[in-house]
């Protein structure tokens, strides 16, 4: 039998990449969703997906392999996927807690506001080891802090007893995480299969491992510090990649690689790229000519053709992309602060706050819903996280008035 991991998430990001890249390191893999669900890869260990989803859950147990398309410049390469067992968490729960209980990892690919319902579940798992070694805990989502995030909800009192809080450490450890990995559009009639980039990048931190050692997952760079990689990545691939979208949702365009063949769609990206970098280099000291080779590397990625990245994908949970740490407002607000240019990040804010009323999207709904009933303030204050003591407030105050006065 090998190791085990749980991961929470068995969506496409949970099939077809965290999951592998744990099973070919030598673990059997346990997933959930908002979910649980335990897979593998048909290479050595056995992954048991766990989830809530009866559709997924029905799908792995009638069907024994599933296929993983890598899509990178040079073509693709198919892998099949075998040697999994489904566990519905809806009506299994305490089989759920007991794989925790036993792990000797713990991830998750949810989305930032799935955090707080897998918290409960994996609380009760780490309250029930009792293994001298903790179980390493690592979010793996776009998001800073995202496993800080997960470990607050899991010590809230209503799922870790008062009494069991100061020990929690002796259970469990928890270790920051930046993962890069495109995921395009699915195939409707897909299934189980998974087409997904070839490139990838996940880096964690080491430091919560302390004595005990990080896990040996081959797959990721474990860092003594990580909000270079965490602000590299989410700064670059997230603020070029939604930049993209959301002007190229703007003019019509339908994929990510068709909107930067848009020789002036092409520019603002790099614009903005231009204008993340300046924070990239005087925040974390990497070089020129290191950065300026990473968005090279960035920008000839998402414009591959072959990844058919619908622009509507890309650009969707316009609230949650406009937030205060989030890819557009984040490095503006910091190179406000500091005196540095932002005029094109300033650009993507106004037209992400025009990114409205889109096709399953509910943010989308939400936010034209916001602008039509709030005046500017209240919207920058609320959508932004900005306030009046933030030297990027006034600039983006006048940008959503544009935004409100264009829709009248």
């Amino acid at each position: 039998m090998g190791k085990t991991a749980v991961h929470f998430g068995g969506g496409n990001i949970g099939r077809g990449f965290v999951a592998e890249k744990l099973n070919i390191s030598g673990y059997e893999v346990g997933h959930s969703v908002p979910s649980l669900q335990r897979m593998l890869f048909d290479l050595r260990s056995q992954v048991v997906f766990i989830d809530v989803m009866d559709s997924i859950i029905d799908l792995l147990q009638k069907n024994k392999s599933y296929t993983v398309t890598e899509i990178g410049g040079d073509g693709e390469k198919v892998n099949t996927i075998t040697n999994y067992r489904a566990i519905n968490s809806k009506t299994h729960e305490a089989d759920v807690i007991k794989e925790i209980a036993s792990a000797e990892i713990v991830t998750c690919a949810v989305g930032p506001n799935i955090l707080k319902f897998i918290a409960p579940v994996i609380a009760k798992g780490i309250d029930a080891r009792t293994s001298s070694k903790p179980i390493a805990v690592i979010a793996c989502e776009n998001m800073i802090g995202a496993t800080d995030n997960l470990a607050g909800f899991i010590k809230d009192p209503k799922n870790t007893p008062g009494d069991r809080l100061s020990s929690i450490h002796e259970r469990a450890r928890f270790a920051n995480s930046a993962i890069d990995r495109i995921v395009p559009g699915q195939d409707p009639n897909a299934g189980l299969n998974v087409k997904i980039e070839s490139f990838y990048e996940w880096v964690v931190d080491k430091t919560p491992f302390a004595e005990y050692g990080h896990p040996d997952i081959s797959s990721i760079h474990w860092v003594d510090k990580l909000e270079p990689y965490i602000e590299r990545k989410l700064f670059t691939v997230n603020t070029g990649h939604a930049a993209a979208a959301y002007y190229g949702h703007a003019r019509g365009k339908k994929t990510i690689a068709e909107a930067l063949e848009d020789k002036e769609i092409n520019t603002i990206v790099r614009e903005s790229l231009a204008e993340t970098s300046q924070l990239i280099i005087t925040k974390h000291g990497v070089s020129k000519e290191e950065q300026k080779a990473y968005v090279e590397k960035i920008i000839a990625r998402i414009s591959n053709p072959y990844l058919e990245d619908v622009v509507e994908r890309v650009g969707r949970a316009p609230l949650r992309k406009l937030g205060r740490n989030e890819r557009f407002v984040g490095p503006a607000a910091y190179l406000a602060e500091h005196g540095y240019k932002y005029d094109a990040l300033l650009g993507a804010i106004e037209t992400a706050f025009g990114f409205q009323n889109v096709e399953g999207d509910d943010e989308s709904f939400e936010l034209a819903k916001i602008l039509a009933s709030t005046d500017a303030k209240g919207v920058v204050e609320k959508v932004s996280g900005l306030s009046e003591s933030d030297k990027l407030y006034k600039d983006v105050v006048t940008v959503v008035e544009k935004v409100q006065k264009a829709k009248k």
